[in-house]
C-alpha cells in the first residue's frame, strides 16, 4: 500500500534515512474535542459555497448519527489563481449557523492569524492547519501566537512533503503556545510520477508520529489521499485497520458540481454507505485465538537472526572493499548489481514476497554497502 517502486535496473541512490529519532514526551488532552466517540467522524463540503448549501448538507449529514463534526472550507488556499478561494468571514458565519441548526460542532481550516481571529469571532469550534501551511514554520508560528491563551481544539495536517520533523514541529509550536487540545490529520503526501492516489499514503509516517508522540490522536483524510471518490472506502478501511482515531470525509450534496475538489467528494447517502461498510476489528491482543506472545517471540528471534546475517554480509562487503582498493577497482559495478537484483527478485517471488518489497529491501542493503565501501576506499 503506497510502496515506493524501484525498477529492475537501478543505480545506487540515497534513500530517506530511517525514522528512529525519539522526541520529548508531550502530554496532550486525551479527549481534545470533548466529544464521546469510538471513531471520530468529521464530514462536510470541501468549500462552504453558500449559506443554503452548507445548511442543506449539515441537515443531511446530521441524520447519520455516526458523524460528530461538520467540516467546511471557508478560506481555500488553491494551487492556481482565478479559482474559487472561499467566501471568508461570511462563510464562517454560515458554517456556524448550520452547526447550531443540527446541534453539531463545526471545523474549518486557518492559514494565518487573521483567519484565526475571524474564525473564533464567528464561533467556529474546531480549527485545523492545512498541508500548505504546515510546510511553513513562520506561518505555523503566527497561528500559534494568535492562539496563545485560547482554549480551542486544533488539528494539524501533515505537510505536503513526507517530512515527519515538519509535522512534529508544527505540533510542538502549538503546544509551546499553551495548547493541549491538539490532534493530527493524515492526508497523504505529494509525489512525482503516476499513481492511483492523489497523495501517497506513506502509512509508516503517521505510525511513526504516534510512536514519537504517544498521546496524540490521528485521524485520516481519505478524500485527499485518494483524490477520487472511488478510493474513499478502501483508504478509510486501511486507516481503521491501522487503528486511526477517526476519519475526515469530504461530503457534498452535488459533488460533480462542487466549486472545489469535485472528484473526491461524496454524497451524504454514500457517506452512510462508507461508514456502515467499515469493518471494525478488535485491537486487543487477547482476541487473536492463538498465543500472540509465542508468535511475537518467534518474530523477535527471526529478526535477531536477520540482523546477525546482515552483519555478516557487511563484513564480507568490507573485505570486498579492501580488495577493490588494493586493485584499483571501482565501488559500483552496474552488471553485478543488475544480476543481484534479478536473482533476488526471482527468489523473493518463490516466497510470495512482492517485487516492490524486494526492491526496497535490497536497495537499502545496497546503499549501506556502498557507504561502507566508500569509507574504506577513501580512508
Amino acid at each position: 500500500m503506497g510502496a515506493f517502486f524501484l525498477p529492475h535496473k537501478i543505480k545506487s541512490m540515497k534513500l530517506a534515512e530511517p525514522i528512529t529519532k525519539t522526541t520529548n514526551k508531550m502530554e496532550l488532552d486525551n479527549n481534545p474535542l470533548n466529544i464521546n466517540y469510538d471513531k471520530l467522524i468529521m464530514a462536510g463540503p470541501c468549500s462552504v459555497e453558500s449559506e443554503e448549501q452548507i445548511m442543506a448538507i449539515a441537515k443531511e449529514i446530521a441524520k447519520n448519527k455516526s458523524v460528530h463534526v461538520i467540516r467546511g472550507g471557508v478560506w481555500k488556499p488553491r494551487t492556481r489563481p482565478n479559482t474559487f478561494e472561499g467566501h471568508g468571514r461570511p462563510a464562517a458565519q454560515w458554517l456556524k449557523k448550520a452547526g447550531e441548526a443540527v446541534g453539531l460542532p463545526v471545523a474549518t481550516e486557518v492559514a494565518n492569524a487573521k483567519h484565526v481571529y475571524e474564525a473564533l469571532d464567528a464561533g467556529i469550534d474546531i480549527l485545523w492547519l492545512g498541508a500548505r501551511t504546515v510546510v511553513n514554520p513562520f506561518a505555523v508560528q503566527e497561528i500559534a501566537d494568535a492562539l496563545e491563551g485560547k482554549d480551542v481544539p486544533v488539528l494539524v495536517k501533515n505537510p505536503i512533503n513526507p517530512d515527519l520533523e515538519l509535522w512534529i514541529g508544527a505540533i510542538e509550536r502549538l503546544h509551546k503556545a499553551g495548547l493541549t487540545r491538539i490532534m493530527a490529520i493524515h492526508r497523504g503526501f505529494s509525489q512525482s510520477g503516476r499513481s492511483k492516489y492523489r497523495n501517497k499514503p506513506n502509512w509508516h509516517i503517521p505510525i511513526e508520529l504516534k510512536r514519537r508522540l504517544p498521546s496524540i490522536q490521528v485521524i485520516c483524510d481519505p478524500s485527499h489521499i485518494g483524490g477520487t471518490r472511488d478510493l474513499i472506502q478502501k483508504i478509510s478501511q486501511s486507516a481503521i485497520d491501522l487503528n486511526f482515531e477517526g476519519l475526515m470525509i469530504e461530503t457534498h450534496m452535488d459533488p460533480d458540481n462542487a466549486m472545489s475538489d469535485a472528484k473526491q467528494q461524496i454524497t451524504p447517502d454514500r457517506l452512510i454507505g462508507v461508514l456502515s461498510d467499515l469493518i471494525h476489528r478488535e485491537s486487543k491482543d487477547d482476541t487473536a485465538g492463538m498465543d500472540l506472545d509465542d508468535m511475537r517471540e518467534s518474530i523477535d528471534q527471526i529478526d535477531n537472526e536477520l540482523i546477525e546475517l546482515l552483519g555478516q554480509r557487511m563484513e564480507v562487503v568490507k573485505n570486498i572493499a579492501q580488495y577493490k582498493k588494493a586493485n584499483q577497482v571501482t565501488i559500483y559495478q552496474a552488471n553485478r548489481w543488475d544480476a543481484i537484483m534479478a536473482a533476488r527478485l526471482e527468489a523473493g517471488n518463490t516466497k510470495e514476497l512482492s517485487e516492490k518489497f524486494i526492491n526496497k529491501l535490497f536497495q537499502s542493503i545496497h546503499n549501506e554497502s556502498i557507504e561502507k565501501q566508500s569509507k574504506i576506499m577513501n580512508s
